[in-house]
């Protein structure tokens, strides 16, 4: 569910201090990004929010929930957002949300 190497390196990258900021960052955009779902699959721009979702996902290791948005992306460009199921979206990303939270917060330990 969550590439806990990418966390690793990410946190590396950044250091600690700033990975909090990295992390807190990333849970608003995405879940900003997420609340407007629905309206960007209303109004013809999901592909667009999928894609940002998934890039986000990938940058932070949260695999299973950038796997989800890859998925949802291709089933737009066949079938048309109509057929991407929010829901399933959004259910993953908490899931994931709830692994990676507690995993980091764990290695904090």
């Amino acid at each position: 569910m969550i590439d806990w190497g990418r966390v690793a390196d990410l946190k590396s990258d950044v250091g600690a201090d700033a990975f909090e900021e990295v992390v807190a960052l990333f849970l608003e955009e995405v879940e900003e990004a997420i609340s407007h779902l629905n309206a960007a699959k209303r109004g013809g721009g999901l592909p667009d929010a999928l894609h940002f979702l998934k890039g986000s996902a990938l940058n932070l290791g949260f695999e299973s929930f950038a796997r989800a948005c890859a998925a949802a992306e291709k089933t737009c460009a066949a079938a048309g957002g109509a057929m991407v199921q929010i829901s399933d979206l959004v259910d993953c990303y908490q899931q994931s949300k709830r692994v990676f939270l507690s995993g980091a917060t764990s290695a904090a330990a």
